[in-house]
């Protein structure tokens, strides 16, 4: 969610639970340009809130020209000031894997029985988040001859029955497999391919003026995107764990 249409999107998706209170709204209005000059972001989104037992976790990702690349997540407990996430690496996701399904308390050093503190579980909980289900219409961004990811400035949104299918909705993350001779436009996976099938609720909200897909992997991810305009984001507002038992429920 492009913090500089915070307020317009956080309405879009108010429906669906993603609600911040007056007092919040303001502090993220004026904390994330602050954000934003101060680490020379090209851009900064409000990613969203996973929710805490004692308190919540507010999380920004800044970007930088690599859209896909350059990105660094932020979190914050008050919405005004703001403290950089570690790096994830892949000894990291394995380090956590013990305590991935555990509440959150809201104590960036708390450490648990696995030795682990509870500000790099948060640090991979939002980068898995991220892999398994940050969402952008298809040809939102394109990928440039030097291989540069960036906002495609000629998409003007998806007609209304493109909407409607599962297929024009693409993965904002690296590609599983290699693709050979592909539009520069179409270089991500679509999400109809996800395993299970039927983890994404689509459907169309504001009196259909809003496409609004829902992850039933995590639950509290909710992507949007008005049709014919290029106005889309997602954003995650839940308790940051993995609905492991899908596959059963399907």
């Amino acid at each position: 969610m492009d913090s500089s249409s915070l307020c317009r999107d956080l309405d879009l998706v108010a429906g669906n639970g993603c609600i911040l209170t007056v007092e919040q709204r303001a502090a993220l209005q004026v904390s994330l340009v602050s954000l934003k000059k101060n680490h020379k972001f090209t851009r900064v989104l409000f990613w969203g809130k996973i929710l805490g037992l004692e308190r919540d976790y507010f999380i920004a990702q800044g970007r930088g020209e690599h859209e896909m690349r350059d990105r660094k997540n932020l979190y914050s407990l008050n919405c005004m000031d703001w403290v950089l996430l570690p790096t994830v690496t892949d000894s990291m996701i394995k380090e956590v894997s013990g305590a991935a399904n555990r509440r959150f308390k809201g104590d960036p050093s708390y450490v648990d029985h696995t030795k682990v503190t509870e500000e790099k579980r948060l640090a991979v909980t939002v980068h898995c988040i991220d892999e398994d289900v940050s969402v952008v219409p298809r040809g939102a961004f394109i990928r440039r001859p030097n291989g540069l990811v960036q906002i495609n400035r000629s998409f003007g949104g998806l007609s209304d029955s493109e909407a409607h299918r599962l297929e024009n909705f693409v993965h904002f993350s690296k590609p599983k497999g290699f693709k050979k001779s592909i539009p520069a436009a179409d270089f991500l996976d679509t999400i109809d391919d996800d395993i299970p099938k039927g983890s994404w609720s689509l459907q169309f909200e504001g009196v259909g003026k809003v496409c609004v897909l829902r992850s039933l992997l995590w639950l509290g991810l909710t992507f949007y995107h008005v049709p014919m305009t290029p106005q889309h984001g997602y954003i995650y507002m839940g308790d940051g764990i993995k609905n492991v038992d899908l596959p059963f429920m399907l």
